[in-house]
């Protein structure tokens, strides 16, 4: 008998601890892009946010047949949808500790987004904002003058923006097409960033000219500091990386890590990801995320 309530004793205390851990957990609300096959925009951010132990909504800014790359794709503009679930939500009053945005597929959508996010303003909601709008010195099909202006607009409303190279080049009008930069040339342009309103800025997918180091680069608004987090380069391409790191970072950013910090650790995880897909014949539909969900909590 004793030996029977000493085993109930243990189970029930961490089934307290399991309650306990739930109440911590953040509501992250995602928007962005749903694709019905590959692994990136929601479908790569939802598995890994709650395998993290958050509680993952989401809404889509467009409902995406499959990965640009492919060259044929469909894509339909879920604004009409957005505008309507926005509304029933504030009637509701649902909650979020942090939100998320990625791929918009109309300008209408900003609009609606900068109000959202002014009404569930609250002194520890957490913004973060991925520009998604090209990669490798161009921008996306379907991406244009019109998305660049309207990620401006939509930029500072973020707390936390991480747009990669490119995107940033675009944001900013600066050393568009370049691949490298120089320190003096990263600083100016993260001050361009931080112009168009967002507290900090991450910029992913850079290249120090001086060295020749793939690094990350940022600033930390909270204490007003630029920092470099250098990464080993895999020469594999993967789409919906940005989705990845943007999922990683935000978990790191919620458990209360600082910035550089947080960016050190997503860093190397997605390079951990990268280096055990690297061999995988189809990159197309992007890092195959469920496969690799305990990695991301060792």
């Amino acid at each position: 008998m004793n030996r029977g309530r000493t085993i109930h004793g243990k189970n029930h205390q961490a089934d307290l601890q399991e309650v306990e851990s739930m109440e911590n957990t953040k509501n992250i609300l995602i928007i962005g892009d749903m694709p019905g096959y590959g692994k990136m925009g929601l479908a790569g951010m939802l598995p890994i946010l709650s395998n993290l132990g958050h509680s993952v909504y989401n809404l889509p800014t467009a409902l995406v047949s499959n990965n640009f790359d492919y060259g044929t794709f469909s894509v339909l503009d879920t604004t009409d949808y957005m505008r309507e679930t926005i509304r029933v939500w504030q009637t509701l009053g649902f909650p979020f500790d942090c939100i998320t945005t990625g791929f918009l597929a109309s300008s209408d959508q900003v609009d609606l987004l900068r109000n959202f996010i002014d009404n569930q303003r609250k002194e520890d909601l957490l913004v973060v904002t991925d520009p998604i709008m090209g990669d490798g010195g161009k921008l996306y099909n379907g991406s244009n003058q019109e998305t660049v202006d309207n990620m401006r607009r939509l930029i500072g409303a973020a707390d936390v923006i991480v747009p990669n190279l490119t995107e940033a080049e675009f944001l900013t009008g600066l050393c568009l097409g370049r691949e490298t930069l120089t320190k003096a040339e990263v600083r100016r342009m993260l001050d361009g960033l931080l112009s168009c309103g967002p507290r900090s800025a991450v910029v992913t997918s850079g290249r120090e000219e001086e060295t020749g180091r793939h690094v990350v680069w940022g600033f930390d608004g909270r204490t007003g500091e630029c920092f470099t987090v250098p990464y080993r380069f895999i020469k594999a391409h993967f789409p919906g990386t940005g989705d990845i790191f943007t999922s990683l970072l935000t978990d790191q950013l919620l458990k209360g890590c600082a910035l550089p910090q947080a960016v050190g650790k997503a860093v190397n995880l997605l390079e951990r990801l990268i280096f055990m897909e690297q061999d995988v014949a189809e990159r197309n539909n992007g890092i195959r995320v469920e496969k690799y969900l305990s990695v991301l909590t060792e």
